[in-house]
């Protein structure tokens, strides 16, 4: 007997009813690569705002996440940098956009954290300066940390070259940076994907991230992110 297979494939209109004016959103992507652009697109479009965003950074102005930052629909921004689209910088200065920053690493890691269902990580980064005002501390075997909370969202939206109908997720090379934390670490996660193949046409050696943490697949439509660098 043949198994049946949910799937999970849905249309941009229907991954977007997740999504309304102050969603907690957390992004995959680095530098507008591996930002999902349908997904994007249609948030703008959909005219979503007040969003809380928790990512590694703010893209360009023009580019991947950039352009929701551009067009003042979040209130506020988890991330670990802001340098490439001057217009974060703009918004964070006249107190439009609050920001809070974390080292790289620090903030990947209360990503995987919030996936892995961990209440946060121990940090050493930022002691004896103003990071450690208001933070717990906890001492291990003589030497001093930080207690850094795991992050969560109410819905994660990541980009993928490839993927099942069950939502097993191959990455693109690099783009595959952020995509994979942000996949575990959401209440309902959203893949946009080039390609979506029939369940067992994906060789299970090169799946990243596995369905069981996909709620919703959209295929791409936008602009591929290579070609946005041309």
């Amino acid at each position: 007997m043949e198994r049946e297979t949910l799937s999970k494939v849905v249309t941009v209109e229907e991954a977007l009813r997740f999504i309304t004016d102050g969603t907690c959103l957390m992004y995959g992507g680095f530098g507008g690569v591996g930002n999902p652009p349908t997904l994007m697109d249609g948030i703008l479009k959909k005219g979503v705002r007040n969003l809380r965003l928790i990512g590694n950074d703010t893209g360009f102005p023009d580019i991947g996440i950039g352009r929701m930052i551009t067009a003042e629909r979040a209130s506020s921004l988890i991330t670990s940098h802001i340098g490439s689209n001057p217009n974060a910088g703009r918004l964070m200065t006249e107190g439009k956009l609050h920001v809070t920053f974390y080292p790289q690493g620090t903030l990947a890691e209360k990503i995987r954290a919030g996936g892995m269902g961990l209440g946060g990580i121990l940090v050493d980064v930022g002691l004896g300066t103003i990071v450690e005002e208001g933070k717990q501390k906890i001492e291990i075997e003589g030497k001093t940390y930080m207690v850094e909370p795991a992050l969560t969202a109410e819905v994660g939206i990541v980009h993928a070259l490839k993927a099942d109908e069950y939502g097993n997720l191959i990455f693109d090379k690099s783009a595959r940076n952020f995509n994979p934390l942000v996949a575990m670490a959401a209440d309902i996660t959203i893949a946009e994907v080039n390609e979506i193949v029939p369940v067992g046409e994906l060789n299970p050696e090169e799946i990243i991230t596995p369905g069981i943490y996909v709620d919703y697949i959209v295929k791409s439509e936008g602009v591929n992110w290579k070609w946005a660098w041309e």
